[in-house]
């Protein structure tokens, strides 16, 4: 999949759009989530233009792939969470909305199985 310019996320990054910031650094942004399926759920989401996690993890060198992960932690301790899930959807049938790689944060309540039973 090729990266849209004019995605949410990229519009975002260009301040087209406002949205409900949490944590930036050099490396990412991080909001609250616009249709929340946690008491928090926040989406960090990195500065440069990736279209999906695979297209992350093949393009991105080793320095910037740890440099996000890193925020992604700074974000978690910033929203003072212990118990939380992370999830990144790669692809259209994996439930990839947003032509933008991004991962969510979700806490503040039990999260139960990971899957339905």
């Amino acid at each position: 999949m090729s990266y849209d310019a004019n995605n949410i996320f990229a519009k975002i990054l260009r301040g087209e759009i406002p949205c409900n910031k949490v944590y930036e650094d050099t490396h990412v942004l991080a909001f609250h989530d616009i249709a929340p399926a946690a008491p928090v759920h926040v989406l960090v989401i990195p500065k440069n233009a990736y279209s999906s996690f695979a297209d992350f993890a093949d393009t991105a060198d080793a320095s910037a792939i740890g440099s996000f992960f890193e925020s992604v932690q700074n974000v978690v301790q910033h929203l003072g969470l212990q118990d939380f899930r992370l999830i990144t959807n790669n692809g259209e049938h994996a439930g990839q909305s947003v032509q933008h790689f991004h991962v969510h944060i979700l806490g503040g309540k039990p999260m139960g199985a990971l899957l339905p039973e």
